[in-house]
């Protein structure tokens, strides 16, 4: 299936982030794009946990010392652990959008912010990101209910991709044109659009698209 120049720009941008965190300085023109370079098995060779999410929500939020309100995205999620054993989990989330702009998420968020999500959300049982991050126990009745907050990266969302980390065990090993090796683990990849948004920010619709698990 033919990708979308806009998924093309995310996949190529992406690659480029996680080599430049790896210490790799690499040029994008140098490599192909990241789902022609390494794509996950077809089947799951390795430890895989359940993951289901709701739609990336706005939520405006009046935080002591600003003088006016400060926007916010949010996404919410439950992790479940149906493999055969005890497994750790470390998630992360990025926020990626098709200028190639990268946000990680909980950076910098006051927990006022997480207070007003959960109340929001009528979940007693939500947690931060960062909390959740340990042992995941077997079994249905251990999932646990998470948020990854982000500060609104722009005004004008339009189409951008979530990558979450830390639900499978299956990785890689690639090597850089100057043969250095950088590990890619295997990451789901959401993808999302807002149209309209720069009118009337968080009332439109988030329309989701397809989502795919990719090396990165």
């Amino acid at each position: 299936m033919k990708q979308s120049p806009i998924k093309q720009s995310i996949l190529a941008r992406s690659l480029a982030v996680t080599l430049s965190v790896c210490g790799v300085a690499v040029l994008v023109s140098a490599l192909p794009v990241r789902a022609e370079i390494a794509k996950p098995n077809l089947y799951p060779i390795a430890w895989e946990l359940v993951f289901t999410h709701g739609k990336p929500q706005r939520v405006v939020v009046e935080i002591p010392g600003e003088k006016s309100p400060v926007a916010y995205w949010y996404m919410s999620y439950s992790v479940t652990n149906d493999t055969d054993r005890e497994q750790s989990f470390f998630p992360f989330f990025e926020l990626i959008d098709d200028s190639g702009n990268v946000a990680r998420s909980d950076k910098l968020v006051p927990p006022s912010v997480f207070e007003a999500i959960r109340k929001r959300e009528g979940n007693k049982f939500l947690e931060p990101s960062l909390k959740i991050a340990g042992e995941i126990r077997l079994g249905e009745d251990q999932a646990r209910d998470g948020v990854a907050i982000w500060t609104e990266p722009a005004p004008e969302m339009g189409a951008f991709s979530i990558f979450v980390g830390g639900l499978s065990g299956e990785h890689t090993t690639i090597k850089t044109t100057d043969g250095k090796p950088v590990i890619l683990r295997k990451t789901r990849q959401l993808n999302f659009l807002v149209r309209g948004d720069e009118v009337y920010a968080g009332e439109d619709e988030v329309n989701s698209n397809p989502a795919v698990w990719v090396m990165r």
